[in-house]
């Protein structure tokens, strides 16, 4: 399975100061993450153009960054509302792996292998993940947790042992 070669890490909400910081809002599992970043890219077209990490600090749960040729108020101005990538190998997963990597694997059964669906989202809002899955009866939510996902594979998908009624 082909991975993708950016990951989506923040977007640019605003400015900071006169000189040129931007205030990101980090999409990573801390802001540590992404103030760490040698370079960020922005998407134009088809195309992913780097802007280099001059020096970043932290403002509550945000990240400021200063960013090569960003020097002035206009320029800061002009990248709001950007979505920034990381380029995958800027990153490092750990012992874990991407959530933009789980986005469209098969949810299966662990051990009857039968297909539930696939896997289209991944929502963060607390305690755990919550896996989004469609199924052919419509959505459906699972918590990501070792109760319920027995293994994740890149390759083949993730496979979970539902309670019943769970994914039906």
């Amino acid at each position: 399975m082909s991975r993708k070669a950016y990951l989506e890490c923040g977007k640019i909400i605003n400015t900071h100061g006169v000189r040129g910081t931007v205030k990101l809002e980090s999409w990573c599992d801390t802001p540590a993450i992404l103030a760490a970043l040698p370079r960020v890219w922005r998407k134009k077209g088809d195309e992913y153009l780097p802007l280099k990490v001059q020096k970043t600090s932290f403002f509550k749960q945000f990240v400021l960054a200063d960013l090569e040729g960003v020097d002035d108020l206009e320029a800061a101005v002009a990248l709001k509302n950007t979505v920034l990538y990381a380029a995958r190998e800027d990153l490092d997963p750990g012992e874990g792996y991407f959530i933009a990597d789980l986005i469209g694997l098969p949810v299966k059964d662990a051990d009857s292998l039968a297909e539930y669906g696939i896997l289209i989202d991944v929502i963060n809002r607390g305690a755990q993940d919550i896996y989004v899955i469609n199924t052919p009866q419509g959505e459906r939510m699972m918590p990501a947790v070792e109760e319920f996902v027995f293994r994740v594979d890149l390759d083949e998908g993730v496979f979970v042992k539902p309670i019943p009624g769970m994914l039906d």
